[in-house]
């Protein structure tokens, strides 16, 4: 199993963590926000914790989204935007995003991501660079403001970007103009309706990247449940996946889900997959405190 965290932000910082929150700095400005990982306690004193932040998420009371996720206000200091933009780069890819405050906390990134970004580009980067006679299929599913999209696409492969919130997609091709790139393929419908009519069609992908949320909605209010579905879905994937060589990201927020419930799924629907990462993203605060943010597992049978 591996802990492991993106090296190469400059727009990012996890400041501090503790008491159920984090205090984070995306660009030049500072959020305070609930995160109920952080078990412990902070390392700051109260008093920089409500005086650095520019930005300061409150939950209302007995208010919850279509996932589970809080609703609440932001209370902002003058001057903070409620739209920004930050940078992220890692060895040649240069990638941009808008932020913004969301009724239910996310700002639109989540910056742990980078590193299955990096995973995702140096694998493309390396099927690109083989004398390949087709162009490189990869797949994102529950692909949101499109991190890992931008990431395949930088790299070289046509990319088929699939969520099932209109308002997030055009997030996502705002991200891909700014970023400088194009082409990329939009897809607002369920994950695993669009699974199964691709499987019809006998489609392959070289590269499949699954996000999927603990709770979700669907365009014509199809359900998803993480336990209820990921199985179906895994099977529909395998069966998308490229045998001469392909690659998958599976990434798991649900907290009540350990790494090896990514792995073992990784291995039960692609048993041919070799060799299996698995393990923990997290981010480091300041006080050196691990953040653990997500499960993932992986395989590469192309490099």
């Amino acid at each position: 199993m591996q802990l492991l965290c993106p090296p190469h932000w400059r727009d990012y910082e996890l400041l501090d963590s503790g008491d159920y929150e984090k205090l984070e700095r995306f660009g030049e400005y500072i959020l305070r926000r609930p995160e109920p990982q952080a078990v412990w306690r902070k390392a700051l004193p109260e008093k920089d914790w409500e005086s650095q932040p520019t930005a300061w998420f409150k939950k209302g009371k007995g208010k919850t989204g279509g996932e589970g996720n809080e609703k609440g206000e932001w209370i902002l200091k003058s001057g903070m935007p409620q739209q920004w933009w930050v940078d992220y780069s890692y060895h040649s890819l240069h990638i941009r995003f808008r932020l913004g405050l969301t009724a239910f906390k996310h700002v639109g990134l989540f910056p742990e991501q980078a590193a299955n970004w990096n995973y995702i580009y140096h694998t493309v980067q390396g099927m690109a660079s083989q004398a390949r006679p087709d162009s490189i299929q990869v797949l994102n599913l529950f692909a949101y403001t499109g991190g890992a999209s931008l990431a395949a696409k930088a790299a070289g492969a046509d990319v088929s970007h699939v969520d099932s919130v209109k308002q997030v997609l055009n997030w996502a091709r705002g991200n891909m103009e700014i970023s400088g790139l194009s082409d990329i393929r939009w897809v607002c419908e369920d994950a695993l309706k669009f699974v199964k009519r691709e499987v019809k069609r006998e489609k392959r992908y070289q590269g499949i990247i699954l996000d999927p949320p603990a709770y979700g909605r669907g365009p014509d209010g199809e359900k998803w449940m993480l336990e209820e579905h990921i199985a179906e879905l895994m099977e529909a994937c395998s069966r998308l996946s490229d045998e001469t060589g392909s690659f998958c990201v599976l990434n798991l927020y649900s907290m009540g889900f350990s790494a090896l419930v990514a792995e073992n799924l990784i291995q039960n629907y692609f048993p041919k997959a070799m060799p299996v990462e698995s393990g923990e993203l997290y981010l480091p605060d300041k006080a050196g405190r691990k953040l653990p943010l997500s499960v993932f597992s992986r395989f590469n049978n192309v490099l």
